[in-house]
């Protein structure tokens, strides 16, 4: 299985920019951790971080046939995004959104995901650790895909 994770606008600032909200730790330091857990079970795992939104697009949809699920920080994209929102809707994969800061605690603007409609779920407010959380909940639906596969293979044939 894989997954690529997918870094939106500024991340590659984090542990500088607004340390008061983003916390002190450096997207390398988060993406050291996910490897880890992704190495722990048996995971490939890749890592893509852009400012541009086309370039997010790209990577988007080059996960198609090539991942098994997406883990995505569109950052400021996520509220004003929709070619964001129909490449990951085109994706037809596994994607979790997840975020730093707690958006419903920010402005007004920021409390809009464009992209939630189309996610197994978004993941808000853990700090750093929401990207653990991701890579925790991305293998449980794995399983949960490889059960239901299992069932299907498994069932009785109709004659």
């Amino acid at each position: 299985m894989k997954v690529v994770v997918i870094q939106g606008p500024n991340l590659n600032l984090l542990g500088s920019r607004e340390p008061n909200i983003y916390g002190g730790m450096k997207m390398e330091d988060i993406h050291s951790q996910m490897k880890v857990v992704a190495e722990q079970n048996s995971i490939e795992i890749e890592f893509f971080q852009s400012n541009l939104e086309g370039e997010l697009v790209d990577r988007i949809q080059e996960c198609i046939g090539d991942a098994d699920g997406i883990i995505i920080n569109p950052a400021a994209y996520t509220h004003s995004s929709i070619a964001i929102r129909d490449a990951i809707a085109a994706a037809n994969l596994p994607v979790i959104e997840v975020h730093i800061s707690n958006l419903a605690r920010r402005e007004e603007f920021r409390q809009k995901s464009m992209i939630e409609p189309f996610t197994a779920g978004k993941i808000s407010g853990f700090g750093p650790v929401g990207y653990h959380l991701a890579m925790v909940a991305m293998i449980q639906i794995f399983e949960q895909i490889k059960v239901a596969k299992a069932a299907r293979e498994n069932a009785p044939k109709e004659n």
